[in-house]
């Protein structure tokens, strides 16, 4: 089951990323040329938002049925003081998790407010925060290698 959600979890970060970062410029571009909020705008921040949080329901699924899991057993202070595992178990999941929050409060406070430029401005800011943290997360060695 491992070997199988870790794969899901990777590929699935491939169309996250993508979806995103579309998301993110399409709304950035928006608010800088003072387009109207439209149905496609909306669609690319949704799909965004439910990419993203159906990689976390697998990233939580895979945190606690991967081997690096047991490495708790040794105590906070070994997993600290390793930096891969201190990555797997302490960095990535909260600094992801910390993301989707960003994420989703585009997404909420998008909905809040009637002027087109304000919704894209919101989903832009937010989404592009929550781009950065994930891409700062990301063990790239092991992802890409």
């Amino acid at each position: 089951m491992y070997a199988i959600l870790k794969t899901v979890h990777s590929y699935w970060a491939y169309i996250v990323l993508i979806i995103l970062t579309l998301a993110t410029l399409r709304s950035l571009i928006g608010f800088f040329t003072k387009k109207t909020f439209g149905v496609s705008d909306f669609r690319a921040g949704l799909f965004g938002l439910i990419v993203s949080h159906i990689q976390l329901l697998i990233g939580l699924i895979l945190y606690f049925v991967s081997p690096w899991f047991d490495q708790w057993s040794q105590g906070m202070g070994a997993v600290m003081k390793d930096a891969q595992t201190r990555l797997y178990l302490v960095e990535h999941p909260t600094i992801n998790i910390l993301a989707l929050v960003f994420i989703t409060l585009g997404w909420s406070l998008h909905k809040r407010v009637a002027e087109d430029s304000k919704k894209f401005f919101r989903i832009g800011t937010f989404y592009a925060i929550g781009l950065v943290l994930l891409l700062s997360r990301i063990p790239w060695s092991t992802w890409l290698g």
